[in-house]
């Protein structure tokens, strides 16, 4: 659907698909059923009808699973149609059911087939999947796509950071699957053995899910400067899909895949789309999974949506910078309005630093930062880091945060997502 010529055929695709899919929906989807009918449900004949519709969100998800355990009733079809289920990672929250028809989840591998195809892997490489086969679906999607394409896929599930090192290199694996944090992470230890990736593996291409930070400059440069490989981002959600993806051109931004989901991006407060090259939450609906679907879902993923043409050709919309981060993490600080993201911005510039905590801190009616720094192997003196961070902070950012150096090891390393920022 790469090949649909100009954003009228992209926008005729949408509703065609949108229609199709909200016929099956409205006849057996309880849940959609009851949401979208109480109002009386408006002829869905284009992308403006769509907004007529209300906003689902994760709160409503969640209520409907505890009232109607232990799957709820977004279910277009009866159990024994399901042959999946997944769960989200609960990191805001009570964690998500989500279940897979046989074609909701050729769908989802579909859809990891063009994140993969974007980022120049072919049929002949083979993908190392470092993380452990556990609920979480990201990654077993990301293990149906290589399938589709023709690629061998390595599992890492089972194995110690040692073995996956091994492994990749003994292996030739070629493109590494993982979250941005464990690809550091991973290097990390690699050097401490004395083991140079990217001389010793032969890992050309990363690809990265579960956190934004592989769309972080200094995060994404680290990553390839590490591996000598080239860095690729990829966001999605349990409830929603493999929405995006990032291509070889690599603009500075991801693609929405306009071919599967429907993208709008509204002001969080109320409710109305944003001007292109504004900020705002990304709202979702996808077209092809049927058997449990979501319908202008607010993701509370903060964007900057562009139609600017891309190099590599695709005419779908472009998030400028990736994931920002989530809507609710923005804190402000002395009328600054910081995002986690910005200061992992910061952090990636210091190779000497292995991990960090940052702690917005509620003191009376003042927030300030608490930045905490675990030095690395790269770091041979700590002399005068803590002051060079607090001013390569203030510079970037504008505020100067409170820095404390910690012992090698005392910060948690992570595989899925990463937890650093904290509001105290």
């Amino acid at each position: 659907m790469e090949a649909l010529s100009n954003r009228s055929a992209i926008e005729e695709h949408q509703v065609k698909r949108l229609h199709q899919m909200l016929h099956e929906v409205l006849k057996t989807n309880e849940f959609y059923r009851t949401k979208l009918s109480s109002d009386g449900f408006p002829e869905i004949d284009s992308l403006k009808k769509l907004k007529q519709l209300p906003f689902t969100t994760k709160t409503e998800l969640v209520q409907d699973q505890i009232a109607r355990p232990p799957f709820g009733s977004d279910l277009t079809f009866s159990l024994e149609k399901y042959i999946r289920i997944h769960q989200t990672s609960g990191t805001t929250g009570k964690p998500m059911y989500w279940l897979d028809t046989e074609e909701s989840w050729e769908w989802w591998a579909e859809c990891w087939k063009t994140i993969f195809q974007a980022a120049g892997v072919r049929p002949g490489d083979r993908v190392y999947f470092a993380f452990s086969f556990g609920p979480f679906i990201g990654f077993w999607a990301g293990w149906e796509g290589a399938r589709k394409l023709g690629a061998l896929a390595i599992s890492g599930g089972g194995q110690s950071t040692a073995q996956r090192i091994r492994a990749i290199i003994d292996c030739g694996a070629t493109v590494l699957v993982c979250t941005p944090t464990y690809a550091i992470h991973m290097a990390s230890e690699a050097r401490k053995t004395g083991i140079d990736l990217v001389q010793q593996s032969s890992i050309r291409i990363s690809i990265h899910a579960g956190e934004p930070g592989a769309s972080i400059p200094s995060t994404k440069k680290m990553i390839e400067e590490m591996w000598g490989a080239k860095c690729y981002d990829h966001p999605g959600a349990t409830e929603v899909g493999a929405f995006g993806f990032e291509c070889e051109a690599r603009p500075g931004g991801v693609h929405v895949n306009e071919s599967e989901f429907i993208a709008e991006v509204i002001d969080p407060e109320s409710g109305v789309a944003v001007k292109e090259g504004d900020k705002g939450e990304l709202v979702i609906t996808n077209l092809g999974r049927i058997g449990s679907p979501v319908i202008r879902y607010r993701t509370g993923d903060l964007v900057q949506p562009t139609r600017e043409p891309c190099e590599c050709g695709r005419l779908f919309i472009r998030l400028e910078g990736g994931v920002l981060g989530r809507v609710d993490d923005m804190v402000v600080v002395r009328g600054i309005n910081v995002f986690p993201s910005a200061i992992e911005n910061v952090m990636r510039e210091f190779p000497e630093i292995d991990e960090f905590r940052i702690e917005a801190v509620q003191r009376r009616a003042l927030t300030e930062l608490r930045l905490t720094l675990e030095p690395g192997p790269e770091c041979t003196s700590t002399t005068g880091l803590a002051e060079r961070v607090a001013q390569k902070f203030r510079e970037s950012i504008g505020l100067r945060p409170q820095v404390e150096l910690v012992s090698p090891g005392t910060l948690p390393r992570f595989e899925l997502k990463a937890k650093r920022f904290f509001k105290l």
